[in-house]
């Protein structure tokens, strides 16, 4: 603990002094929740050679670290280091006839220091390698396509890709907080013909999870009908938010596909002045499905302050996973409403106020007390609201409240001054649930250096404050992206 405040305090000294010389824009650039920004990208051709001649390489390398640490060690609590050392490599052609096409290539050696091997007690640093690789073949490292796909530019205002790609809905991201983004191989149509709507759709047939190198299904656990391999739930979904009731052999018992798609749809409107509205709608057909509405509405704004208040409310329909899988994402659903159900609702609320290059953030929510959320395609339900680095609320009957203040916030992701961002994290869960109140601590830096264009450090710190006796614990992070 001791160790971890002084790295990021002594680091975050060292980020401040520096500076960002260069005043034009990157070709690319990275934006504090891991999504790329393309500042130049491939222009129109008229002919095949062109297409590929005129395309554009992306280059990213990427060292990442996580130290954690627990009050105390026990069989299932170790401390350990986490480091991945790699990058990643990606071709845009330029646009030929309407149409254009990206690949990306990643890569990610992982290195640990647990002395038994047991990379089922790695915590936020797992996926720097795949588990499931290393158990079965003592595989350090992953090389995968993380993006293939085709892009159709001729409809007016609209653009469609087919195949492997980065999705950034409300219910599926890449979060590409570790070495290589999670992505999914989908048809996602985006389209702005509406006047002040922004639409997109997608149909997410297979899902390629970050410490992953295979697809697997979008909403299946693995276990030993799945796969013959040691650890077969790291062969399927393995986000911390999957439902573990829904595995393979539930599945097939039950007459549920096990290569169901995730269907979303994201539509956002602003033709009226300072509102802002949301809806969000996910189905993984005969299973379950999710609506979600938020509205945003500017009541101040001048030069200097912009005071904007929030609410969201999810509600969830269970659509057969319920009875299989049960209402609790741990598939031990002690002391819920209707064990068995799936149907649930959450409401969050949050007053914004930015003030100059201040943003305070003051967020509320609640989980009703009926089933858990499922939401495991690294998009969280809280984000925005309650969500800080690793915390994310999804359990049923638990409420959060949280305090941010973030300081120089960019939207072009150029930090020419240091970004701070720090947050106090409250959740009030139900013990009747075997779950625990605990207190969360954040501290954040992200700094582009000046001696090195395009090299951007980050320092992520988080102490989790639980009544769970000796699992507390120090989540260290530091990061260096070098883009080119």
């Amino acid at each position: 603990m001791k160790f971890s405040l002084f790295l990021f305090v002594m680091l975050g000294v060292v980020f401040n002094g520096l500076s960002y010389a260069d005043e034009a824009a990157p070709k690319r650039a990275l934006k504090a929740n891991y999504v790329e920004i393309y500042n130049q990208q491939p222009k129109s051709v008229n002919s095949f050679s062109e297409m590929f001649k005129e395309g554009m390489v992306y280059g990213r390398l990427r060292s990442n670290t996580f130290f954690f640490n627990y009050e105390e060690e026990t069989s299932t609590q170790k401390n350990h280091i986490t480091s991945g050392l790699g990058g990643s490599l990606i071709y845009q052609s330029a646009i030929l006839n309407d149409f254009d096409f990206r690949t990306g290539f990643y890569y990610s050696y992982g290195f640990f220091n647990i002395k038994d091997n047991d990379v089922s007690s790695l915590k936020p640093g797992q996926d720097v390698l795949s588990r499931f690789n290393y158990i079965n073949n003592g595989d350090k490292d992953m090389s995968v396509l993380g993006q293939a796909y085709i892009r159709y530019l001729g409809i007016k205002k609209s653009k469609i890709k087919i195949g492997r790609q980065l999705v950034n809905t409300f219910y599926a991201k890449s979060n590409d907080s570790k070495m290589i983004p999670n992505t999914f191989d989908a048809v996602v149509v985006s389209t702005k013909i509406i006047p002040d709507t922004e639409a997109t759709f997608g149909y997410l047939a297979y899902q390629k999870l970050r410490g992953h190198t295979k697809t697997s299904s979008v909403l299946v656990y693995g276990d030993s009908s799945s796969s013959s391999s040691l650890y077969p739930q790291y062969s399927e979904n393995d986000d911390s938010a999957m439902h573990k009731g829904l595995t393979y052999t539930a599945l097939k018992t039950a007459g549920k596909s096990t290569d169901a798609p995730l269907l979303v749809a994201d539509i956002r409107n602003n033709s009226v002045k300072n509102l802002k509205l949301d809806a969000s709608f996910y189905s993984v057909p005969e299973l379950i499905s999710q609506a979600m509405m938020e509205v945003n509405y500017k009541i101040f704004s001048n030069e200097n302050l912009t005071i904007t208040p929030a609410i969201r409310y999810i509600k969830q329909f269970d659509n057969g996973a319920g009875a299989i899988g049960g209402a609790a994402i741990n598939a031990n659903p002690i002391n819920y409403k209707d064990e068995n159900s799936l149907d649930s609702q959450m409401i969050a609320a949050r007053l914004i106020t930015k003030y100059k290059n201040y943003e305070l953030n003051i967020g509320y929510s609640n989980v009703f007390n009926e089933s858990d959320l499922v939401t495991p395609w690294r998009a969280f339900p809280t984000a925005g609201y309650t969500r800080s680095m690793t915390i994310s609320n999804w359990v049923a009957n638990t409420k959060s409240y949280r305090v941010q203040l973030a300081i120089n916030p960019n939207k072009l992701a150029i930090y020419k001054n240091l970004y701070m961002e720090f947050s106090l994290l409250h959740n009030d869960a139900d013990e009747a649930k075997g779950q625990y109140d605990d207190n969360y601590y954040y501290a954040g830096f992200i700094k582009n250096f000046d001696f090195i264009e395009n090299l951007q450090g980050r320092i992520r710190v988080g102490h989790g404050d639980t009544k769970k006796v000796g699992a507390d614990y120090t989540d260290t992070r530091v990061e260096l992206n070098y883009l080119f």
